[in-house]
C-alpha cells in the first residue's frame, strides 16, 4: 500500500519557522511528482508547493511564494517543507500526496498552528 507520513507541525509564533517531513513507504518517490496540501479549518484542501521527479523544479502557491520551500531527497524517500516567516493564515493540518493527488494516498497530516 502507498502511504504518505507527515511530521514536523506544531505550534508556532508569527514569524517563525518551521519544516515539515514526509516520508513515503511502499513505492519510491524517484518517478512522481510531489506536492504538499493544507486544510484550514471550515476550508476546502488546496496546494501549497510541488516539486517535479524529473528535474526538481518547484511551484508554490501565491500565497506562500518567498516564505515556503519544498525540496526532496530521493534516496531516502522523503520529500520536506521549510516554512519561513510564518503566518496566523498559514494554520492548517498540512499533507503530502501525489501530485495530482490520489484520494486512496492521503495520511494523517501533521498540523500546523501560527499563534501568538
Amino acid at each position: 500500500q502507498w502511504q504518505f507520513v507527515e511530521s514536523g507541525g506544531g505550534l508556532v509564533q508569527p514569524g517563525g519557522s518551521l519544516r515539515l517531513s514526509c516520508v513515503a513507504s511502499g513505492f519510491t518517490l524517484n518517478y512522481y511528482d510531489i506536492g504538499w496540501f493544507r486544510q484550514a479549518p471550515g476550508k476546502e484542501r488546496e496546494g501549497v508547493s510541488c516539486i517535479s521527479y524529473s528535474d526538481h523544479s518547484t511551484k508554490y502557491a501565491d500565497s506562500v511564494k518567498g516564505r515556503f520551500a519544498i525540496s526532496r531527497d530521493d534516496a531516502n524517500n522523503m520529500v520536506y517543507l521549510q516554512m519561513n516567516s510564518l503566518k496566523p493564515e498559514d494554520t492548517a493540518v498540512y499533507y503530502c500526496n501525489f501530485v495530482p493527488s490520489r484520494d486512496d494516498s492521503w495520511g494523517q497530516g501533521t498540523q500546523v498552528t501560527v499563534s501568538s
